[in-house]
C-alpha cells in the first residue's frame, strides 16, 4: 500500500508536511520521503523506515528543509518522491497504487525514444519514475496525468509538486482516496483525511474518480472533472484504514462496528462464548461491534506489546514477521483459562499467524476458540493495491485447500467457492477450520460486508473475494 500527503501554504509548510506524512505510517513499511519547494528551489529527503519510525528518521530534515509547497509519502516499495527535470519544467512526484502492465509501458517508453531508467536495488524500475516519464511525453502536466490514468492497468493516485502548486490526481476508478483540507492561508491534500485534523485543517473536498485538481495556497482548481464509475477498495475499511479515517463519508471505526454486529446476527444462537475478543489492532472494533450486538462481554485476553515493534507486518522477511507477531501478543491468563473465546481478526490470508495465536490461547488454558474473520474468504490476490505480499495466489490458505480438493479443475470452481450458500464453500471453510484448529469458523459474507460499508456494490472493489473487477 502506501500513503501520500501534501501542503500548499503561504508560510512554511515543512512541519505540517512532516506530521501529515507521519500520520500515514500505518500504510507502509519500507521508505518515507518528503520534497518541498521554497526560496532555494526543490529540496528532498528519502529514508529507509523498516526498522525506525518515520519521525525519528526525518526530524533533522525538518530543520533543514525550507518551503511553502511540499509533498511526501510512506511507501511500501519505491523510493519517493522523485525530482524530475523535463520539457514541462522541474517537478517532484509521488504515487500510490500498483501497475500491472509495467513491462508493456516500459517497452512503449523505450520505443518512443526514452533511453534509460535508474535501476533499484531489487533490479526493478521505480514505478514512480515510469509514471513521470509517461507524463513528460505529453504537452502539459495535465495531459500527462490524464494519459497515465488511461494507460495504467491497476491503480494510480498521485501528487505532483511544481514551483507554482500541487497537482492532485485520484485513481481512474477511485480505488484509493484523496481528500483536500483547508484552513486560513493554506490547503493540504491527503490519502487519510484524519491526518490533517490536528494540524488545524477542516474537510474541504474529496476528489472523485479520475479527478485532477491543482492546489495553491490561495485556491483549489478542478482541472479535470471526476468520472462516475468508482471501485473504492473495500479492504480500506476492513483493515488498512486508520480508525479515525473516513472514505466517501463513511468512518472506518463505525463501519467495523457494523461489520461485527452483522457477524453476530449471523451467529445468533449458534455459539455461546464467554468473551468476545479482537486480534489487535484491526480486529478490535469488529469485536466491539459483535459484543454489543450479541450482549456478550468484550475483553482483551491478550495485549499487543508495541514499544519496540509497532507494526505486525514489519520487517519484510515473512519468517521474521511471524516471529515478531508472536512475540508481541502477551496473554492475560485470567481472561483465557477455562474460557470459551470468540476471536475476530480482520482476515485470514495464509493463516500462519492466526493459527499460532489460536495455539497460544489453548496453551494458556482456553476451552474453545471460535474464529470470525471480518471479511469473506480471500480467493484472489489483489491486482490493485499490493494488499498481500504473497507472490502467488497459492500462498492463500483458501487456494491451497481448493487445489487439494479440485486438482487441475481448481480454477474452474472458484465461483462456487465464493458462494456462501454452496456445498463447496462449506467444505472449504470446514477444512480451514480443521487445519487451523479452531472450534468453529464463520466468515463475514460479502453481501453483509457491502451492507456494513453502506455504499452500492457497484462502487466498491471486491475483487479479492469474488474475482469481479
Amino acid at each position: 500500500m502506501g500513503g501520500i500527503f501534501g501542503v500548499a501554504s503561504k508560510s512554511s509548510c515543512t512541519l505540517e508536511l512532516f506530521y501529515g506524512v507521519d500520520y500515514h505510517s500505518h500504510l507502509g513499511t519500507r521508505r518515507g520521503g518528503m520534497a518541498v519547494y521554497g526560496p532555494n528551489g526543490f529540496n528532498r529527503a528519502i529514508h529507509n523506515i523498516e526498522n525506525s519510525p518515520f519521525r525519528t528518521k526525518f526530524e533533522r530534515d525538518v530543520e533543514e528543509m525550507e518551503g511553502n509547497l511540499g509533498i511526501g509519502c510512506i511507501s511500501d516499495f519505491e523510493p519517493q518522491p522523485l525530482l524530475i527535470q523535463s520539457h514541462l519544467g522541474s517537478f517532484a512526484i509521488t504515487t500510490v497504487g500498483k501497475i500491472n502492465n509495467m513491462d508493456q509501458l516500459i517497452k512503449e517508453v523505450y520505443e518512443n525514444g526514452h533511453t534509460h531508467f535508474q535501476e533499484m536495488s531489487t533490479g526493478q524500475i521505480n514505478a514512480t519514475e515510469l509514471v513521470a516519464s509517461l507524463i513528460c511525453k505529453e504537452e502539459s502536466i495535465t495531459d500527462g496525468i490524464r494519459r497515465v490514468q488511461e494507460v495504467v492497468d491497476g491503480s494510480l493516485t498521485l501528487l505532483l509538486l511544481t514551483k507554482d502548486g500541487i497537482y492532485a490526481a485520484r485513481d481512474r476508478y477511485g480505488r484509493t482516496p484523496l481528500v483536500i483540507g483547508k484552513k486560513e492561508d493554506a490547503y493540504c491534500v491527503s490519502f487519510e483525511n484524519f491526518a490533517y485534523l490536528n494540524l488545524g485543517y477542516t474537510d474541504y473536498h474529496e476528489l472523485g474518480p479520475a479527478e485532477i485538481d491543482f492546489i495553491t495556497p490561495d485556491c483549489v482548481e478542478i482541472i479535470s472533472q471526476p468520472k462516475e464509475e468508482m471501485k473504492i477498495c473495500s479492504f480500506l475499511w476492513v483493515y488498512y484504514g486508520y480508525p479515525t479515517a473516513s472514505y466517501e463519508g463513511i468512518n472506518v471505526e463505525e463501519m467495523r462496528y457494523h461489520c461485527g454486529a452483522m457477524l453476530a446476527k449471523r451467529d445468533a444462537g449458534s455459539v455461546t462464548p464467554d468473551l468476545v475478543a479482537g486480534v489487535p489492532d484491526s480486529g478490535i472494533a469488529h469485536a466491539i461491534g459483535y459484543a454489543n450486538e450479541a450482549k456478550i462481554p468484550f475483553a482483551r485476553p491478550f495485549i499487543k506489546y508495541t514499544p519496540t515493534w509497532p507494526r505486525s507486518f514489519m520487517p519484510t522477511n515473512q519468517a521474521q514477521r511471524n516471529l515478531i507477531a508472536r512475540m508481541k501478543l502477551i496473554p492475560v491468563k485470567a481472561l483465557i483459562e477455562d474460557k470459551k473465546l470468540l476471536l475476530i481478526d480482520d482476515s485470514i490470508v495464509r493463516g500462519t499467524q492466526l493459527r499460532e495465536t489460536t495455539e497460544f490461547l489453548y496453551q494458556s488454558g482456553a476451552k474453545e476458540v471460535h474464529v470470525r474473520p471480518a471479511c469473506p474468504p480471500l480467493l484472489y490476490g489483489c491486482k490493485f493495491l499490493n494488499f498481500s505480499r504473497s507472490k502467488s495466489e497459492l500462498d492463500l490458505i483458501t487456494r491451497q485447500v481448493i487445489l487439494e480438493k479440485e486438482g487441475a479443475n481448481a480454477e474452474n470452481t472458484l465461483e462456487e467457492y465464493a458462494d456462501p450458500t454452496s456445498d463447496r464453500y462449506e467444505s472449504m471453510c470446514s477444512e480451514i477450520c480443521r487445519r487451523q484448529n479452531f472450534t468453529s469458523l464463520r466468515y463475514h459474507r460479502l453481501d453483509d460486508l457491502v451492507e456494513s460499508i453502506g455504499l452500492p456494490k457497484c462502487k466498491v472493489c471486491t475483487y479479492c473475494f469474488d474475482g469481479k473487477e
